[in-house]
């Protein structure tokens, strides 16, 4: 049983229960909803793609391109997470349609700005707008109604939209990370992860303040009772700092963590982990976000290498053509969904609360595939 003392807002409690226990919904639906928010994207660019460009140029064309990405992306993506969810399906392939349409039209499909020397740069900015634009959304929408429950973040097992957000954002660190583009740090160790964590340790304390002052409702299984998820992105930095590996051998240190770090779950810390029970120390009362940090770790390091291994490889020499980096993509894509797919099967099913081996590689899949398209 629960020890610690309950909240005297009724409403609190409700709030509390409306994101609870929530089985998720199915890889095939989040792959299929984040597929047409990378279809809007494409649309956007083709069929605006002069407007992009001359964004910069004045303040006229910066608030007409503003308006477009409302239009094309903002409010659509708003349509298909809420209302058109049931649609979700028949959206993609709507979306599908009308890029075939508007690329016969034009005879050519081009993204200027996304050719020549700036390409893994614009690609890796585009990417890093998407993973934020697609958050964003989904927190400010997951407390009302409209918002399917399935897309909320699942309680035990099981895949859902939300459940990405974490992991995209410690995967999203490690592609632009000085790390992944072997920039030596003239600091030393603890300087360099001291002047990394400080923001996110204070934004964490700041959380974690605000909400015990103010008490608003808090779902324990999602990492604990004082942990956060600032307090994550800060303990992922502390250790990387603490163990640096080059670049291309991270992959192989974060492989050993989290196929170690799986052994332990399958071992019984799953049901620990799992349990409602807590004693009165730090580590049990938060140790969902505690021993989460091996996974969020090993992602981090398997996604150095990986961005790494994309675009910043031997990046003295010519630089790689974006042909054979799409291939690099869609090689790895498929890579990490069979290895999802046979890990979710036969190991242990995907559980952003534990961050197992199958989150970790439903993660790296789905960003690459949204990063392909």
């Amino acid at each position: 049983m629960d020890s610690f003392p309950r909240s005297l807002n009724p409403n609190k409690h409700l709030r509390e229960q409306f994101v609870s226990n929530l089985p998720g919904s199915s890889m095939l639906e989040v792959s299929a909803l984040l597929n047409n928010v990378a279809l809007l994207m494409l649309l956007r660019h083709t069929f605006c793609s002069q407007t992009v460009n001359d964004a910069c140029r004045s303040l006229k064309s910066y608030l007409a391109s503003v308006a477009l990405d409302y239009v094309f992306l903002v409010l659509p993506t708003l349509l298909i997470f809420t209302v058109l969810a049931e649609w979700v399906y028949i959206c993609l392939i709507g979306l599908l349609l009308l890029l075939v349409f508007f690329t016969a039209v034009k005879r050519t499909y081009s993204l200027p700005y996304m050719e020549g020397p700036n390409a893994s740069r614009a690609s890796i900015s585009s990417y890093r707008v998407v993973t934020m634009f697609i958050t964003c959304l989904c927190i400010l929408a997951v407390d009302f109604r409209i918002y399917p429950r399935e897309y909320a973040k699942t309680e035990t097992y099981g895949a859902s939209l939300m459940d990405l957000g974490v992991g995209s954002f410690v995967l999203m660190n490690a592609v632009t990370s000085r790390q992944a583009r072997n920039i030596k740090s003239s600091m030393s160790w603890w300087k360099a992860a001291f002047k990394s964590t400080t923001p996110l340790l204070l934004l964490g304390f700041a959380r974690l303040a605000s909400t015990l002052s103010l008490d608003y409702q808090v779902h324990v299984g999602e990492y604990g009772v004082n942990w956060n998820f600032f307090f994550t992105l800060a303990g992922v930095s502390i250790l990387t700092s603490i163990l640096n590996v080059p670049a291309e051998y991270s992959g192989i240190l974060g492989s050993v963590i989290l196929v170690g770090y799986q052994s332990w779950l399958t071992n019984g810390l799953n049901v620990y982990l799992l349990s409602n029970e807590r004693g009165t120390d730090v580590i049990s009362r938060n140790k969902e976000g505690i021993f989460s940090l091996f996974g969020y770790w090993g992602m981090y390091l398997v996604g150095v290498q990986v961005s790494y291994y994309l675009f910043f490889e031997n990046h003295t020499t010519k630089q790689r053509s974006k042909h054979e980096t799409r291939i690099r993509i869609c090689f790895l894509t498929i890579m990490f969904w069979i290895l999802t797919l046979l890990i979710d099967r036969y190991v242990e099913r995907i559980s952003r609360r534990m961050c197992n081996l199958a989150y970790v590689t439903w993660v790296v899949a789905q960003n690459l595939q949204v990063s392909e398209d």
